[in-house]
């Protein structure tokens, strides 16, 4: 029988979807994966999940072996950020907690409206009421700092179409920062982010495009790889993580991004990770 699930007390992050917009199956996204986003973080005892893509899927599959007690965060609740969410084994576990946050959301708008309309007809064939674990709706406003347990969790909100909200997780002198989605204004490094990132051990962007893709998307509320490395900079971040790939981003593009963001941040942090490192499922990272 499988063991249990262990929860460490130092801070680790672990990537489970890593894909921007829409999953992506077949060869060409096998090493860097086809799941949209989703991250496991552990801390002093606690398990945080940020967003529910495809990617939560797996995740569910290795904690339904025991009961769980989890919190999830949500940066915003655009499809692919909630699709995985009615597939999350723990959610069907009577044993379990679920607690669900957003910070995004204005009036007539709640978390909890959101997913009971994405669990209905004519677009789901059950309601949220399936639901066996004990499951609870948070909401607060980006810019709260909260806690979960002895970890601390601070918010700020994002330039994203509908809204968004970025996090940044402390725990033991260590921090990890999660910026997606969010839109970059040319020429400008976004006060916000460089403040709430400041001094941060690990900054995970989103890099959907790059400098020479995004004015054919400037609008649709993303940023580019190398708009990370110049706010990772700014901000004095330790290691850039790349994240959100496009879709059109297979293997072979991303080595690339991998080769030139290594080339613009070369050696390593003081944490002893490389100061930039491009996402891939099942990369685990503790500064």
């Amino acid at each position: 029988m499988p063991g249990k699930v262990s929860l460490a007390e130092g801070l680790k992050v672990r990537f489970w979807g890593v894909r921007g917009s829409i999953s992506c199956p077949g060869a060409e996204y096998a090493r860097y994966g086809g799941n949209t986003s989703c991250l496991e973080v552990t801390a002093g005892g606690r398990r945080l999940i940020f967003d529910a893509g495809t990617g939560i899927r797996p995740l569910g599959v290795e904690l339904a072996r025991q009961a769980s007690d989890i919190d999830i965060y949500f940066t915003h609740t655009h499809l692919d950020h909630i699709s995985g969410l009615t597939f999350f084994a723990p959610l069907f576990d009577k044993r379990s907690s679920v607690r669900m946050w957003a910070g995004h959301l204005e009036a007539p708008y709640t978390l909890k409206k959101v997913v009971g309309h994405l669990m209905q007809a004519p677009l789901y064939p059950v309601s949220l009421d399936v639901f066996q674990a004990r499951v609870e709706f948070k909401e607060f406003r980006s810019g709260d700092s909260l806690s979960c347990g002895a970890v601390g969790v601070r918010t700020a909100p994002l330039n994203h179409p509908n809204g968004a909200t970025g996090y940044r997780i402390d725990h033991l002198g260590k921090s990890i920062c999660y910026i997606t989605d969010t839109e970059h204004r040319e020429g400008q490094r976004d006060p916000t982010i460089v403040e709430l990132c400041r001094g941060a051990d690990v900054m995970i962007y989103d890099s959907s495009y790059t400098d020479e893709e995004y004015p054919r998307y400037r609008g649709w509320g993303h940023s580019t790889w190398q708009e990370g490395v110049r706010v990772a900079d700014a901000a004095g971040v330790g290691t850039l993580v790349v994240f959100h790939h496009d879709p059109s981003h297979d293997d072979a593009f991303m080595d690339g991004v991998a080769r030139d963001a290594t080339a613009l941040r070369p050696g390593n942090a003081t944490s002893g990770l490389p100061r930039v490192l491009v996402a891939h499922e099942g990369l685990t990272l503790s500064p």
